[in-house]
Parts: structure tokens; sequence; C-alpha cells
């Protein structure tokens, strides 16, 4: 039997601006995986999209219900996800002290967090098991050699610690072609989001990221499976790994948007009942939303009216 992880990053430990960089990695057998691939696809298919799912680009929630049927479906398989969250500020402080470069760094870093992240993924793995590690083409990962020391490290820890898995192959995948890349760039987008608190943006970006997770954690228990398959680490200068709640980070985002929430739909309700043989349309342009908002007021009418903020999506 075979297991696959895959790999990606958000963030540079040098970039401006950034407190923090983000690296995870997403784990099943191949099996698990190649039914995900299967359902993935089949939901593409039925909604008539070929575009890849990439967080930071869902600016618009026309693409609401391929987001939310991938995500929905997802967080109720089997899958291991492990994020690690880095202190560039840290990061850098050492380097300075050890009188490294920017590349240096990189290169070092580049190969500890995803040994980190690859055990805290196959450490659950009892049985013999070939293991197929899937990054994110990255010239940078090229240039450092990070496929054959990453396959070098993780086979050396196994045989040091008796794990019984051995990596047999480390590869480049481009995002575009690989739906569990895309997962994974899905999954820590959520997570960057809710851990930098990108949901009190005014922007309608924010606010349509924003009514996308809200819409995924509310659909039955996805909170409580979100908690459960998703580890959350963070390391700030020490050797030891600190493990995060994530559900802080939930619990702040589910306060912040029931207020907003409760907020706009009272004021649509007025507008109603002012104005009730209205179409969708013209109650859009009345509550001064874009068009890229629509959906977001679509979700507020079945809530209004007790089918559920989600009705029009699982139908």
């Amino acid at each position: 039997m075979s297991y696959r992880i895959y790999f990606d990053e958000a963030n540079k430990i040098d970039q401006p601006d950034k407190v923090y960089s983000y690296y995870g990695a997403y784990g099943g057998n191949e099996q698990v995986m190649t039914e995900i691939v299967r359902s993935v696809q089949d939901i593409f298919e039925k909604l008539g999209t070929k575009s890849e799912l990439h967080f930071r680009e869902y600016n618009h929630d026309k693409h609401v219900e391929k987001y939310f049927r991938v995500l929905n479906h997802i967080i109720n398989q089997e899958i291991n996800l492990n994020l690690l969250v880095v202190n560039n500020m840290e990061a850098q402080s050492i380097a300075k002290q050890l009188n490294l470069t920017t590349m240096e760094l990189r290169s070092l870093f580049y190969i500890k967090i995803p040994e980190r992240l690859f055990y805290g993924v196959t450490r659950q793995l009892t049985d013999q098991m070939d293991v197929e590690i899937k990054i994110d083409h990255n010239d940078e990962y090229d240039a450092l050699g990070l496929h054959s020391k990453i396959k070098e490290q993780m086979n050396a820890h196994s045989v040091y610690r008796n794990k019984r898995y051995k990596i047999v192959s480390v590869e480049s995948e481009d995002s575009h072609a690989s739906i569990p890349l895309q997962i994974i760039d899905a999954f820590m987008g959520i997570v960057v989001f809710l851990m930098e608190q990108s949901y009190t943006g005014q922007s309608d970006a924010a606010r349509i990221k924003s009514d996308l997770i809200y819409r995924f954690l509310s659909q039955g228990n996805n909170v409580d499976r979100f908690q459960s398959q998703i580890k959350l680490f963070a390391w700030n200068g020490s050797e030891n790994l600190s493990e995060l709640s994530i559900g802080n980070y939930i619990s702040s985002f589910m306060v912040h948007k029931t207020h907003y929430d409760v907020t706009e739909m009272n004021r649509l309700q007025a507008i109603r009942l002012r104005n009730p043989e209205l179409t969708s349309k013209e109650y859009r342009k009345l509550m001064e939303y874009s068009n890229s908002r629509f959906r977001t007021l679509l979700g507020y009418l079945d809530e209004l009216e007790g089918r559920g903020r989600n009705a029009f999506l699982m139908q």
C-alpha cells in the first residue's frame, strides 16, 4: 500500500510586511486520495468549471458553490493536514546572529520544516508503507536540491525510529493540474485568513471570503471536523513546536461574522418590508452590494425565509 503527502507554503520567511509564513502537509493513503480526486472532478464536471481552486483569488461569489461543495466534501473524508506557522522575525533574528544570508536561511528552513511536517503526517502510519511526496512546483526548491534532501532525511528518520515507511519519491507538481495541491491551498488559505483576522477588513474580497468560510464551517458538524483533522503548530525560535488551538481562531471569526450578518440581515429585512415585491437583483442594489456579492445576498434571503444559509447550495 502507498501513502501520498502534498506540500505547499504561503508567504516567505523574508517577505516584506509578513510577520508569519505558513507551511502545510496534507496526507492520505492512495485509495483515499484517488477517491477524493475523482469526487472533486465530478463536482467540477457537474458545475461545468475547469478553473483551479486558489483561495487568494476567490474574490467573486459566483464560484461559491464550487468552493463550498469541494470543502464540504473534503472535510468529511479521512484526511490528515498539518500546518506549521513560522515567526519570520525570529527566524531573521537568528540568521542575523549566525551571519546567514537569506538564501542560507531558506535552505535550512526548507529542509527542516517539511521534515517536521511530514513526520507529523506519517507518525500515525503503522503498516509497511511506500510514501510519495508531491511538492508544488517552485524553481527555488530545485535550486536548493530540496527533493533529494527531503527523501534522504525522511528515510533516515524512518530507519532510526523504526517507523516502517519508505519515501520512494519526492516530485514537483503544478498546482493547476493537481487537485490535492489545490485542496491544501484552499485549507491553508482559510487558516491564514482566520489567524490574521482578515475578515475584519472592509473590502469586498474580505467579505466574500468570509461568507464562504462561514457557510462552510456552519454546515453540519464541519467545525468539529475542521478542528479534529487540521493540526496547527507554531515555531517561535525554540526547538520544540507549540500546538495552537485552531478552535480559538474559529470562535473569534464566528462571533465577528454572526454579528455582521445579523446587522446586514436586519437592514435587508427593513428594505423588504418597505419594498416587498422587488427582485433579488433590486435588493442587491438597494443594499449597495457589488455584483460579486450577489450570492451573499441570496444566502441572507434564504435565511430570512427560514430555509437556511446554504439552501441553494445544497439542492
